[in-house]
């Protein structure tokens, strides 16, 4: 499976931004999938999460009630919408597939594909 994310760009606090990954590969929709981000100088951490089918999702209580994760298996896309952005926000975004799904906060360290990553930056 191949991702490619887009979407990133600068906008400010308040403001809006919306994700998107397509994934290349028939497998994709057999896979959880989600967003990470990673700031200057932190580890990535995780952001959201969504299974396989779509009916669950799962998000980092730092956006809970911002952000909103869908995905479209017919097409092959997860899709990240992030509203009343902050600061803190400000990150490299990655879409990532395929790591387990319901055992508690996805981890980076056990996740089978990555996009490239995305850049968003959220001025004050």
């Amino acid at each position: 499976v191949q991702l490619q994310a887009c979407g990133g760009g600068l906008v400010q606090a308040g403001g809006s931004l919306r994700l998107s990954c397509a994934a290349s590969g028939s497998s994709f929709s057999n896979y959880a999938a989600g967003w990470f981000r990673q700031s200057p100088g932190k580890e990535r951490e995780y952001v959201a999460a969504i299974n396989w089918s779509g009916v669950s999702t799962y998000y980092a209580d730092s956006v809970k009630g911002r952000f909103s994760i869908s995905r479209d298996n017919a097409e092959n896309t997860v899709d990240l919408q992030m509203n009343s952005l902050k600061p803190e926000d400000t990150a490299v975004y990655y879409c990532a597939a395929d790591f387990g799904y319901g055992y508690g906060p996805p981890q980076s360290d056990y996740v089978g594909y990555w996009g490239q990553g995305t850049e968003v930056t959220v001025s004050s």
